[in-house]
């Protein structure tokens, strides 16, 4: 939700200029089209929101499942640096609605907030459906008008207007401007599945093609892995790699072992530069700090202390390890190399790994896709 409103606005009567006279047509009930609709209405708009779906923000209810990561409390100008490329087209609406806006907005809508240890912004209730609900009746009290069940595909050029599929068959729409919130194309089931690309081509709109975002990463596990420690989390690692620029990107998170490679939120922060670096160079090399908190040194010191009569495993448990850590060793180390303390004080403070694709479009929390900022 924190990311920008990713919309098209296609004026259709570029004359009007008294409020009161302008109707607004917004396709997509997503949290963005909701925010377009919202932003219009009050502005003395008379807005129409129409949704293929029987219902509007069904993806936004399904990332509420996971507690709702509203935004970051982190200072503004390193915010804004979550944008990467893209942050100097962006910068204007980053300073007209800031992260604070965004809290004081929830706030508006008698949704209490606090920031988790991480430094994200969550509802109190760790919940989406309490916010849209609020958020539609406000929306319906400033008079906006919800069509579902209304499938966009395309214009009328001799009626100058938008074309609908509907129960009721096909409708035509009229108005004199209209906002694209049509999203992107992960999780089609929910409805956000890109057939709008083709639509805007045809008027001759440049549409970069979909990539996967905030995604997990396929990598080689070995079997003994993906049997014991699919679903194991790795809690307060390291991630480490450079990007295509050879600039260090580290950051402390949270992985998900999942049986084709990587998954969790560290991964999905780092999934843009990651995913540009294998369309560059085939693969993507990082490295992970098992134990950051944890000098070179001190882990040495221990590592070197008496195995005795116990076997490695044991040797190791004793002496703090996992036993996903220990799989993970395994599946680097040789035989005699998981007898070394050097060797394995090394793999846990730089533990390889070889990402080779992102996972599908469909299965990535979100969609990369962007129209040419210079037409």
């Amino acid at each position: 939700m924190t990311a920008l409103l990713n919309y098209q606005l296609i004026y259709m009567d570029t004359k009007v200029t008294e409020s009161a006279f302008v109707t607004a047509v917004v396709i997509g009930g997503g949290p963005a089209g909701l925010m377009a609709a919202e932003t219009l209405a009050t502005q003395g708009l008379k807005v129409s929101l129409y949704e293929s779906m029987p219902t509007v923000g069904r993806k936004f209810l399904m990332a509420g499942r996971g507690g709702l990561n509203i935004t970051h409390s982190e200072p503004f100008e390193q915010f804004c640096k979550r944008y990467a490329e893209a942050q100097p087209n962006l910068q204007t609406a980053l300073n007209a609605f800031t992260p604070n806006d965004l809290v004081n907005w929830c706030h508006g809508l008698g949704i209490e907030t606090f920031v988790g240890s991480s430094g994200r912004v969550f509802p109190s209730e760790m919940k989406a459906a309490p916010l849209l609900r609020r958020w539609i009746e406000r929306l319906k009290h400033q008079g906006v008008e919800f069509h579902t069940r209304h499938r966009w595909v395309g214009w009328d050029d001799t009626k100058q207007a938008l074309r609908f599929e509907t129960p009721q068959g096909t409708q035509h729409v009229s108005a004199n401007a209209v906002i694209l919130a049509t999203g992107g194309g992960s999780w089609r089931k929910l409805g956000s599945d890109g057939q709008w690309v083709e639509l805007l081509k045809d008027k001759q709109i440049e549409i970069a093609p979909f990539k996967p975002s905030n995604c997990g990463f396929e990598c080689k596990w070995s079997s003994i892995l993906q049997d014991r420690h699919s679903g194991t989390p790795l809690k307060g690692v390291t991630l480490t790699f450079e990007d295509n620029k050879g600039i260090k990107w580290q950051r402390k998170g949270e992985l998900l072992i999942a049986k084709y490679g990587l998954e969790g939120s560290l991964i999905y922060a780092a999934s843009s530069p990651l995913r540009e670096k294998i369309i560059a160079k085939g693969v993507a090399d990082l490295y992970l700090d098992l134990m950051p908190d944890r000098p070179f040194k001190d882990l040495l010191k221990d590592m070197n202390k008496p195995q005795g009569s116990r076997s490695i495993n044991s040797h190791l448990k004793r002496l703090g390890l996992k036993p996903v850590f220990i799989d993970l060793l395994r599946d680097r180390l040789s035989t005699e190399a998981m007898r070394n303390a050097q060797e394995i004080t090394a793999c846990l403070k730089h533990y390889p790994i070889q990402l080779t694709t992102p996972r599908p479009i469909d299965e990535a929390i979100s969609t990369a896709v962007e129209s040419n900022f210079q037409t």
